[in-house]
Order: C-alpha cells, then sequence, then structure tokens
C-alpha cells in the first residue's frame, strides 16, 4: 500500500506536469498562428516559479493539486517590429520543440509508473 500510494503522489505532480506542458504547446501553437497579427502579444504558462515555490512549502502534493496553469502575456517591449507584435518565429519553434520532449519524457515517466503497478500485482499473485 505505502508503495502505491509514494507512486500516486508522484504520478500526481508529474500529472499536473503533463496538464501544464499540454498548455505550454497550446500556447505556443497560439503564439506561432499569431506570428503576423498585428499588435498581438506572446503568451507563456507560467509553472515553474510556481512549482519551486510549493516545495519549498513542504507538502507538495496538496500545493499542486491546488494549482491551474496560468497564461501570462509577455508585454514588454522585446518587439523589434513596428507592427507591435513580439513573437519570434525561431524562438517559438525552439519552445515548442522543448516542450514536445518534456510532454514524451513524462508521459514515459508516468506509464513507467505504472508498469511497476503491474509488476507489483502480477508477482503477488
Amino acid at each position: 500500500m505505502i508503495l502505491i500510494q509514494g507512486l500516486y503522489g508522484k504520478n500526481s505532480i508529474m500529472e499536473k506536469a503533463l496538464d501544464v506542458a499540454q498548455a505550454r504547446n497550446d500556447t505556443i501553437s497560439q503564439n506561432i498562428a499569431n506570428v503576423d497579427t498585428p499588435d498581438y502579444k506572446r503568451k507563456d504558462v507560467a509553472f515553474e516559479q510556481y512549482f519551486a515555490d510549493s516545495l519549498n512549502k513542504g507538502n507538495i502534493n496538496e500545493e499542486v493539486d491546488k494549482f491551474q496553469p496560468a497564461v501570462i502575456e509577455d508585454n514588454s517591449d522585446s518587439s523589434m517590429r513596428i507592427d507591435g507584435n513580439n513573437v519570434d518565429i525561431d524562438s517559438e519553434m525552439s519552445y515548442l520543440a522543448k516542450n514536445t520532449i518534456r510532454y514524451n519524457a513524462l508521459v514515459q515517466l508516468i506509464n513507467g509508473n505504472f508498469s511497476k503497478i503491474k509488476n507489483v500485482i502480477r508477482e503477488g499473485k
């Protein structure tokens, strides 16, 4: 039972990270789709800082369960474009590739934990 609870706690965190990766993928896709939209400001999903703050509070499972991914808008004057759009297509494609790798790694980790549970159940027969 302790093994299952321990794995469940880890999966809860990994599943939340998977939700964040999906939200980030949607946000990056939206940025790419709006690369030529005047005055469009790129968006991102805030998670890493929240996760670090939750780790410092102690009970990470309770903190992470409360968290909902927040989409934030980059209103900085980082745009070199006349139309006010601050989306850099090369950066967005890089972010998309990085996020896809993270998403796939999380899926593999979650599947690996469920495989461990299946092995424990099979060995118990």
